[in-house]
């Protein structure tokens, strides 16, 4: 007979979901010691009887009271009995990792076309149900360990998770383009779907995350959307920065003229004239500057409206006007035409300027009128009455 055991403990590692003692024969004087996080099923002829938590206890019927339908303990407590003793580790298990064995196909939602993305992240896990664990998975397996529990999930995660990904996308309108921002929400979308698949088996999914979306960089049509979807990020915020520029640069306009008043503001100030009587200046400075005060009365100007410019602008400017075509009117008068090389005389007839000396209009050929006031030879002015020049002594005309 194999040696009965006298204390009953767990001796697996934290990484162990389910660990069955070796020894299968036990009395009634057999110590169990549970441990924090753990329980403890006994099973007899199969049957998984009772389920013990954390704490240290004797094996007697008082404490397993489902065995006495099975074993007629004797009295003196030494009479052994056989049956097993499973382990389960209830701490949560971190850091599984999962990831799609192939692409996750579907149509993206916003932009409506055929995509394929993979994903991958990690999990934990814990035994909220021993015995249904026990009874699903388990079976006469002594030993079921992280490694061996995720082996088992695969086939169910990659049929499970591929679903519900392509199922979050679609509900959850999630834009390939911009997924990085809603990983977390994305991750509590497929946790949510996962989480009743695992209670089938007596396990809670703690925690599920999506680290990684593999896209299809490089793919024609994939590209193309992408560049369609950061090309109109890209010509807002263009415009944006476009129309701040404008702006910035009309305030800098406003600014610098508002500057530039103030400045010609002060200059006159300290000069002693006001801004009406600089443009005053101006109109006197303009009309001076032309050749003759001819030209002001061909355009309807008259001397005596410009000299009055300087009663309106105030007493220096005025002067300035006055001056200017005081001196202007005094040159007029002696200058003579031919000094001045210009053509004072017109016909007649038809109003056309004539050359010096003209006997005939050039225009229509009227005769012009002889000037007896003059040597016709040599051009002396007469100052007295004569019958011949004093100069050349050539006989007057008329």
């Amino acid at each position: 007979m194999a040696k009965i055991a006298d204390i009953i403990k767990y001796e697996g590692d934290n990484s162990t979901f389910i660990w069955k003692h070796p020894c299968e024969d036990f009395n009634t004087t057999t110590q169990l010691i549970v441990h924090e996080s753990q329980e403890a099923i006994f099973f007899m002829n199969g049957q998984a009887l009772d389920l013990f938590g954390a704490g240290r206890y004797t094996l007697e019927t008082q404490n397993i009271p489902l065995l006495r339908k099975f074993a007629n303990i004797p009295t003196d407590g030494k009479t052994p009995f056989h049956c097993e003793v499973y382990f389960i580790n209830k701490t949560e298990q971190m850091a599984i990792k999962w990831g799609t064995d192939s692409k996750v196909q579907y149509i993206e939602p916003t932009y409506k076309f055929p995509l394929s993305i993979g994903a991958s992240g990690e999990m934990a896990l814990s035994v909220n149900d021993s015995r249904k664990l026990l009874v699903t998975l388990v079976g006469t397996e002594r030993v079921l360990e992280k490694n061996q529990l995720i082996t088992f999930f695969r086939a169910f995660l990659m049929t499970k998770v591929k679903t519900y990904i392509a199922q979050e996308m679609k509900s959850s309108a999630i834009n390939i383009f911009e997924i990085d921002e809603s990983l977390e929400a994305f991750s509590k979308g497929i946790k949510s779907r996962l989480k009743g698949d695992f209670e089938e088996y007596g396990i809670t999914l703690n925690r599920f995350f999506v680290t990684t979306i593999v896209k299809p960089d490089g793919d024609p049509q994939y590209e193309k959307f992408k560049e369609l979807h950061f090309r109109q990020y890209a010509d807002i915020a263009e415009a944006k920065l476009r129309q701040q520029t404008d702006i910035i640069y009309a305030q800098t306009e406003a600014q610098k003229t508002v500057i530039d008043s103030q400045a010609q503001a002060t200059k006159r100030t300290q000069e002693g004239y006001t801004y009406q009587q600089e443009r005053g200046f101006d109109v006197a400075q303009t009309a001076a500057g032309n050749e003759a005060v001819g030209e002001f009365s061909n355009m309807g100007i008259g001397l005596g409206m410009l000299t009055g410019v300087g009663g309106t602008v105030g007493g220096m400017v005025g002067g300035a006007v006055n001056s200017a075509f005081a001196g202007m009117t005094e040159q007029q008068v002696a200058t003579p035409p031919q000094a001045a090389g210009r053509t004072t005389a017109f016909c007649e007839n038809c109003g056309a300027a004539l050359a010096p000396d003209s006997a005939f209009c050039e225009e229509c050929g009227t005769p012009m009128p002889k000037d007896n006031s003059k040597c016709a030879k040599c051009g002396h002015v007469f100052e007295r009455a004569g019958k011949f020049c004093p100069k050349c002594g050539t006989k007057r005309e008329g």
